[in-house]
């Protein structure tokens, strides 16, 4: 009996480019983060489900530097309850003058086995963390003393992160190219088929790079590209 492979590892398979090719198939247009890339070169593409934070603008009564003394503050929080093999999401209203998290709460992170992590506001420290073996993505280095624009809200409930919604436990694909939210009803579904077009774009690669012409092959309107894909695929598997 053939072992089946999870869905974590058929996505660690593909790029966000086809996934976005993929959900546009099924409708969903609006699952790329905006404004958000990899603090360096992604070694290992990061799959994970969301665990989510959100921040509102801080109000100065409420959130005086010295909140951060407090053990509840629910940015420390996040960082200690976020899941094994889950990714961090944190909604910071796209406004990276005021650091999300530096690179004490992302190492703490990193030692605790989250998958990545992913701001469309910005990081302090982003030189450190971008020197650490962990996918981490935002929008630019934020400004080290602006410590208290944002105020920690909620945890792990319905965010928006990049004009994106982000449900908790939504799978979250990260590489070179950004980051993608895949609803996770429709994870599996997504994975199977995003193995099978990044197979058929091997297929056409390799055609390409035969010196053959795309007109009929990318897409296949012709019917004998998909009968040489289907020769070509069985030496595969």
């Amino acid at each position: 009996m053939q072992k089946k492979i999870p869905t974590k590892e058929k996505l660690k398979k593909v790029s966000t480019a086809t996934i976005a090719t993929c959900l546009f198939k099924l409708g969903l247009r609006n699952q790329y983060i905006q404004e958000v890339k990899p603090l360096g070169l992604v070694k290992t593409t990061m799959v994970g489900q969301a665990y989510t934070l959100r921040y509102i603008p801080a109000r100065e009564d409420l959130n005086p530097i010295e909140v951060f003394r407090d053990p509840k503050h629910l940015q420390r929080i996040a960082v200690e309850e976020c899941p094994k093999g889950f990714v961090l999401v944190i909604d910071s209203r796209k406004d990276a003058r005021a650091a999300s998290a530096g690179s004490i709460l992302v190492t703490r992170l990193l030692k605790r086995g989250a998958a990545g992590i992913v701001t469309d506001g910005g990081f302090r420290d982003s030189a450190e963390i971008a020197d650490l073996d962990f996918p981490s993505f935002h929008q630019r280095p934020s400004a080290p003393t602006n410590l208290t624009l944002h105020q920690a809200i909620t945890i792990n409930e319905p965010i928006g992160c990049g004009n994106v919604a982000v449900f908790p436990g939504d799978f979250i694909v990260g590489d070179d190219d950004g980051v993608m939210v895949i609803p996770v009803h429709l994870a599996e579904e997504v994975a199977e088929e995003c193995i099978k077009m990044t197979l058929f774009e091997e297929f056409v690669l390799e055609k390409v790079n035969e010196g053959q012409t795309i007109i009929g092959l990318y897409p296949p309107t012709d019917p004998k590209t998909l009968e040489d894909f289907e020769d070509w695929s069985s030496t595969k598997s």
